[in-house]
């Protein structure tokens, strides 16, 4: 059986916790509860985030068809690290799950799903995420150490925001510096829309807008709004020019070491939670964008006002074939997946 009690102690260390703490947990451990295992899950997001929502829905799922026999503990809103942290304590072992940006870590081809542009809208997004495409995407973290029992669209589609003009044309980026995840694929599609990327982890961006050692950032309107970050920009700007991947990253060792029949439950309890939690990121998105537009200038780029900026990142999708991440055929496949009308979402 997994060592939970050692995991925890570990992640207790990493995070510097007092030595009394650790000698309490230790006593704890030795009086297990009935659960035969625990899966410990942490993603940066507060606990008020829709992701985070759904994680509680995966909890009381998981529990009561487990009877039980797996007990979850959740860790919102940055307590136990970064999303970059998050990735290694997950790899490690030290935690169990987690949701975030550094799907990349898991496999590299992730990044097809952030590319600018590959989808235009959320039934294109779900068409992409529910292929045959993304399971083979999922099946390979397994030569990384991660197991991906289900992928769904990372909280909607990125907006940007800024201290300085409204965004009309990539134009207005030039010299903007911006914030962006450490994450290629965001500093590539940063620097072809003519801005300055500045890599910050996201609970970081807060401070940054504030005191202006960045001038803006793009985001999903619920992190824009869970982070508060309208109250440290003027401008919010509509373009739909990509979303991501939301793939649940679950330690391999921890879940071979299941039973079969646990194994079953715990991956059908990850489908749904996936499914829910697109479906409520889809449900709000419009309420997010609505609550941030009553506190700051809103345009959105339409239509053809959207040309310059698909093809200012054209060379984005060059990079990353010439990089061997990833092939133009199989972007182009990605995207005929995405579009097929045939295919219901």
């Amino acid at each position: 059986m997994f060592n939970t009690c050692r995991a925890t102690l570990l992640l207790l260390l990493y995070k510097g916790i007092l030595f009394f703490s650790l000698a309490l947990l230790a006593v704890s451990c030795g009086k297990q509860e009935s659960a035969e295992f625990v899966f410990r899950y942490s993603n940066e997001q507060p606990k008020d985030a829709l992701r985070s929502q759904s994680m509680v829905f995966f909890k009381e799922q998981l529990e009561e068809r487990t009877n039980g026999r797996i007990k979850v503990e959740l860790f919102f809103g940055g307590v136990i690290g970064n999303e970059r942290e998050l990735m290694d304590f997950v790899l490690t072992g030290v935690l169990q799950g987690t949701r975030g940006g550094f799907f990349a870590d898991a496999n590299p081809k992730f990044i097809l799903f952030t590319l600018p542009f590959l989808v235009d809208d959320w039934d294109q997004a779900q068409r992409l995420v529910q292929s045959d495409f993304t399971r083979k995407i999922n099946e390979g973290a397994r030569e990384r150490g991660f197991h991906v029992p289900a992928t769904g669209i990372s909280q909607g589609f990125r907006a940007h925001t800024n201290s300085k003009r409204p965004i009309q044309h990539p134009d207005d980026l030039k010299g903007l510096k911006m914030r962006v995840p450490s994450q290629e694929v965001y500093v590539q599609t940063s620097k072809a829309f003519g801005a300055n990327p500045q890599e910050l982890p996201y609970g970081e961006v807060y401070q940054a807008l504030q005191t202006g050692v960045v001038d803006g950032q793009d985001n999903a309107p619920s992190n824009i709004w869970d982070y508060k970050i309208h109250e440290v920009s003027k401008y919010l700007t509509i373009t739909n020019y990509a979303t991501g991947p939301d793939p649940l990253m679950v330690n391999l060792e921890w879940y071979e070491s299941l039973p079969r029949d646990l194994r079953d439950i715990f991956d059908g309890v990850s489908r749904e939670t996936m499914e829910f939690s697109d479906r409520i990121n889809r449900e709000k998105e419009a309420e997010y964008i609505e609550k941030i537009s009553n506190k700051l200038e809103m345009n959105h780029v339409p239509g053809d006002d959207l040309i310059p900026f698909r093809d200012a990142v054209k060379p984005v999708y060059q990079y990353f074939a010439e990089k061997g991440i990833l092939t133009l055929d199989e972007i182009q496949k990605a995207r005929e997946v995405a579009t097929d009308k045939s295919i219901k979402p």
